[in-house]
């Protein structure tokens, strides 16, 4: 925050021209962004869980294997072991496709219209909120790390 005016640091602040139902719009755009690497995060998380799933999967038949009951082994080796979690598809190419396909495409979309309508700056609507927000001179309410307002 620049200390004589109690607005938000340069870096953070409103192009001129920019409206509020336009800071408000790219705002939502922005939190629409944040649920998807959210969601995204869940992807990988099951991407690894399945993984897992598969090696204990593996190391479980070994056992069988190794305790006299080879044909059940067997059995889970040849149908479960390796299988696709999805048609033709082990999680990995699942992360991949969502990357390529519809991850990658958002992000690009959220940086364009953000270039577009409030010059790349992030997080207007949220650098907003914090200046109406925050006690201005106390510790530990200031705008940005090092400066005192």
């Amino acid at each position: 925050m620049s200390e004589a005016n109690g607005e938000p640091l340069p870096a953070l602040r409103r192009p001129d021209g920019v409206d509020d139902d336009t800071v408000a719009a790219v705002g939502k755009l922005s939190e629409a962004l944040e649920c998807l690497e959210r969601a995204r995060g869940h992807l990988y998380s099951f991407h690894q869980l399945m993984g897992h799933t598969d090696l204990l999967l593996g190391d479980a038949t070994d056992d069988l294997r190794a305790a006299g009951h080879g044909e059940i082994a067997d059995c889970l080796d040849e149908d479960l072991v390796g299988r696709n979690v999805i048609e033709g598809r082990w999680t990995f190419q699942i992360v991949e496709e969502f990357d390529d396909t519809y991850w990658s495409v958002f992000r690009d979309h959220e940086r364009r219209v953000r270039d577009q309508l409030e010059g790349g700056v992030r997080h207007v609507f949220e650098a907003e909120m914090k200046e109406r927000r925050r006690t201005h001179g106390r510790r530990h309410h200031e705008s940005a790390p090092g400066v005192s307002d």
